[in-house]
């Protein structure tokens, strides 16, 4: 595929890749060789996101970065072609990591990236060595009253009015995800935004799945014994104002023996802390 003509090829120098999926093209990056650190994506956000580690850690390691369907070079499919749950975008990267025959991965997990890559963590574990959490959660928000308010407003008429017509993932909550926002240049919002411009049914579908997929994320947390035998690492920006900090708290809890790095930084670690969050998954993947 062509790079679109807004794309920064100083800021994302990587070769497009794409698979077929039933409900479209998913678009994928896969830089350098050596074992396979695995990428995954929340919301408004795609494989841009992880820019600065892929530059760094491709030099030593295979890096591979999806968009889910919905985001940045992946189709956009009409909303009754492609569900747009986290299940379904689940299904999509087991079948590309099937497709690519990756053994002994290191699953990088952020945002919704969390509960979309870690179901296959649950599946294979026996193909994960290595697991890295940056804000994100694993387990039911039905008593995250806060977050089921918005959610439940977001799927209503107004909410849907917000998020497809004004762009209101990429352009009001984008910006409450950095704790610093110098690190949100015009230049790198833009590379936000210009993904959406045609469609943002994802990002909408991701509003109502705080909410919807409730059962589906606490299905995952009754498995969570398949995870212990894996390494962890935890990567988290402590001035988040989009995820609270005691889903911190419950990751430690549950999981004692896994490393963990605070940030004085927000939602999105590794655009303000890039190069420290690529450097943190290196030494963790050497050391184990």
């Amino acid at each position: 595929m062509n790079s679109p003509k807004w794309l920064d090829r100083i800021l994302y120098p990587f070769a497009h890749h794409t698979l077929q999926l039933p409900a479209g093209r998913m678009h994928y990056l896969d830089e350098g060789q050596g074992d396979a650190i695995v990428f995954v994506h929340g919301t408004p956000t795609w494989s841009f996101l992880w820019r600065q580690q892929i530059k760094s850690l491709s030099r030593n390691f295979r890096c591979i970065a999806p968009d889910h369907l919905g985001f940045g070079l992946s189709d956009k499919p009409a909303e009754h072609t492609f569900a747009y749950t986290p299940e379904a975008h689940a299904n999509n990267l087991e079948a590309l990591l099937a497709h690519l025959q990756v053994k002994n991965i290191t699953l990088v997990v952020h945002d919704f990236g969390g509960p979309i890559g870690l179901r296959y963590a649950l599946r294979y574990p026996e193909n994960v060595k290595n697991l890295v959490i940056l804000n994100t959660w694993m387990w039911s928000l039905e008593h995250e009253k806060r977050m089921m308010k918005i959610s439940e407003f977001m799927a209503g008429r107004i909410g849907r009015f917000l998020y497809l017509q004004l762009g209101f993932s990429a352009t009001i909550l984008l910006p409450q995800g950095y704790h610093e926002r110098k690190h949100l240049t015009r230049d790198i919002k833009a590379h936000y935004q210009r993904p959406l411009t045609a469609n943002k049914t994802g990002t909408w579908k991701f509003a109502v799945a705080l909410q919807d997929a409730n059962p589906y994320f606490a299905e995952l947390w009754n498995q969570r014994q398949n995870l212990r035998t894996i390494n962890k690492l935890i990567l988290w920006g402590e001035k988040d104002k989009l995820l609270p900090l005691h889903f911190l708290g419950k990751w430690e809890q549950e999981f004692p023996n896994a490393k963990v790095i605070k940030y004085k930084a927000g939602h999105f670690v590794q655009e303000e802390r890039g190069g420290e969050v690529a450097e943190a998954i290196q030494q963790f993947i050497l050391a184990n």
